[in-house]
């Protein structure tokens, strides 16, 4: 497999609905409606679709994220718009080869920031998403990725056992009252 032939793209209006048949298909969780702020890509390898992820507003509350941060109610509502978070991330059955969904997840990661900027006006520092650890490993977000925020799947219908958070860029004090690149939280 030539991981040099991987592209990362957000998915065209015309792509949206085979995109959610997909999703639909063949992610445990389904497709996931557009609800907020969002972001769909899909990976491409020679212009065959290999992988999709989606990433959508983040968790309004999440007692551990909030801690974690230092956040009281009055910070979480003025700063949560700066959070992401990785609801699904699908490699389609045909395309698992090894490093791919590193290679995917990093790709879509260095761009995540400036698509979020242009097509909702502000950036994002963060990155959160949720490891069912009776399904998952969350290995994945273990890899040696300097600056690669964790983001899994996220699930509004099973209680996580685990929460991953990462920055995408250095996080300046001001945002966030603690600076960590990666942190594992037990739920």
């Amino acid at each position: 497999m030539n991981l040099q032939a991987l592209k990362v793209r957000l998915v065209r209006p015309d792509e949206e609905q085979r995109y959610q048949e997909i999703m639909q298909t063949h992610h445990y969780l389904g497709s996931l409606a557009k609800i907020g702020e969002h972001l769909w890509y899909i990976a491409t390898i020679l212009g065959e679709w290999a992988a999709l992820l989606s990433f959508s507003a983040a968790a309004l509350k999440c007692a551990a994220r909030d801690r974690w941060l230092g956040w009281d109610f009055r910070r979480q509502y003025s700063r949560l718009n700066l959070l992401t978070n990785n609801s699904r991330f699908l490699i389609l059955p045909e395309w698992h080869y090894s490093n791919l969904a590193s290679k995917t997840l990093s790709l879509c990661l260095k761009r995540l920031s400036g698509d979020w900027q242009a097509h909702f006006g502000h950036p994002l520092l963060l990155v959160e998403t949720f490891v069912d650890p009776a399904r998952f490993q969350g290995t994945l977000y273990n890899v040696g990725h300097e600056k690669m925020c964790p983001t899994c799947l996220y699930r509004f219908c099973l209680a996580p056992d685990k929460m991953l958070v990462q920055a995408l860029e250095a996080v300046n004090r001001r945002h966030f009252d603690r600076y960590v690149y990666y942190l594992i939280l037990d739920l």
